[in-house]
């Protein structure tokens, strides 16, 4: 698994998102597009199809209309990035055999030792590691003012 520009977005954007998380408690803040997008140097255009697609996927909630907005669905603590790279990337499982959520059957997966032993367990350290973290963790960079942009220099590329 490699972590795609999609994912940076999406893990700046909720990390915002998450810093103006109010609690249950109290009155919902909606926040813009233009507002993540201005406070996240994210093109809006792009963020806004990260933003849709988080929405999609129950991570996020949105409101159409003046006063509208986009807000967590829940508590930063319980949106876990794996549930995050899911909803804007898809399968986490480095081959479609061995994944979860989008299995598909292998003629040789019966007689694959790869498979049983060092892919599973690639997609399951995978998995631990990001059901490990939440938005949460994302919210402290977003209140120290980190960009995660810079992260973008330092995308593997495919053949690299």
């Amino acid at each position: 698994m490699r972590l795609s520009t999609t994912d940076i977005y999406a893990f700046q954007s909720l990390g915002y998102l998450g810093a103006q998380y109010k609690g249950a408690d109290e009155a919902e803040r909606w926040i813009s597009s233009d507002e993540i997008s201005e406070h996240t140097h994210i093109a809006r255009p792009y963020l806004v199809r990260i933003l849709a697609a988080l929405t999609a996927k129950g991570v996020i909630k949105s409101k159409k209309g003046i006063g509208g907005g986009y807000a967590l669905a829940r508590k930063p603590k319980l949106i876990s990035l794996c549930e995050v790279v899911r909803a804007v990337d898809g399968p986490v499982a480095p081959l479609s055999c061995i994944s979860l959520n989008w299995g598909e059957h292998c003629v040789e997966e019966d007689r694959c030792h790869a498979r049983t032993t060092v892919y599973k367990r690639m997609r399951d350290a995978m998995l631990s590691v990001l059901q490990e973290f939440s938005v949460e963790d994302l919210v402290i960079d977003a209140r120290q003012g980190v960009s995660y942009g810079h992260c973008l220099e330092h995308l593997l590329r495919p053949n690299v």
